[in-house]
């Protein structure tokens, strides 16, 4: 996942983007609202996770505005409120969810994986696509119950791919995906990651799924199950 993480609290911002850094996911964090608007419109997330109590704009009022531009990201409420009130106040201002401070990290990330299954269509950790199976919990991937050898990279570019079955999806995209910092960005590492994904899915399950759509992007085509 993409995530966006807006939280005031140093310590915290630097805690949540780190546990989820390690987890393989692609983390922007930033300490107000109007930091929060300025990155949603030149990255594109697939969960932001927002803390009520921001200075300044706070984080239902950034909510509003978020979902006023049309953003349908789903968004995780942290509040360190607790009464019925402030919880509800937040779901109807646009929030998907919410998780009250102090937390466990284990909970913030299930809730965030549910959320993003949620959002993606998928209601179960497991997504298939004609002979291909992904493990979303394990991060591990199956061609007709055979794992398969992939690095992390590759999985990650192979889920993002699936996820996204039938649309073209722009190489800038995947590199947002992959790599965090932009000085990391290289199409050309891309290319070479589909050209190994590729080989590997012909060589262990004889398919052939990713098409090149000629300066568009790639096109997953296997159809699911």
């Amino acid at each position: 996942m993409k995530i966006l993480i807006v939280e005031d609290e140093q310590l915290l911002r630097h805690h949540l983007t780190v546990r989820l850094s390690d987890l393989g996911h692609i983390v922007s964090s930033v300490a107000n609202a109007d930091e929060a608007l300025r990155s949603v419109k030149d990255n594109h997330y697939d969960i932001a996770v927002i803390d009520i109590g921001l200075p300044g704009t706070n984080g239902l009022e950034l909510i509003r505005q978020l979902r006023d531009q049309e953003y349908t990201f789903p968004i995780l409420i942290l509040t360190a409120r607790g009464s019925w009130q402030d919880k509800v106040e937040g779901l109807s201002t646009g929030a998907d969810d919410y998780v009250v401070k102090p937390f466990q990290f284990e909970e913030l990330e299930a809730r965030l994986n549910v959320l993003n299954r949620r959002a993606s269509g998928i209601v179960q950790p497991i997504l298939t696509l004609g002979s291909l199976k992904l493990d979303l919990n394990r991060k591990r991937a199956f061609c007709n119950e055979t794992p398969l050898q992939l690095t992390a990279y590759e999985y990650r570019l192979l889920e993002y791919l699936m996820r996204h079955s039938q649309q073209v999806v722009a190489k800038e995209r995947l590199m947002e995906q992959l790599y965090k910092d932009e000085e990391e960005r290289d199409s050309n590492v891309i290319e070479v990651l589909v050209g190994r994904l590729r080989r590997k899915l012909e060589s262990q399950c004889g398919i052939q799924p990713i098409e090149t759509v000629r300066g568009q992007g790639y096109l997953f085509t296997e159809s699911c199950s």
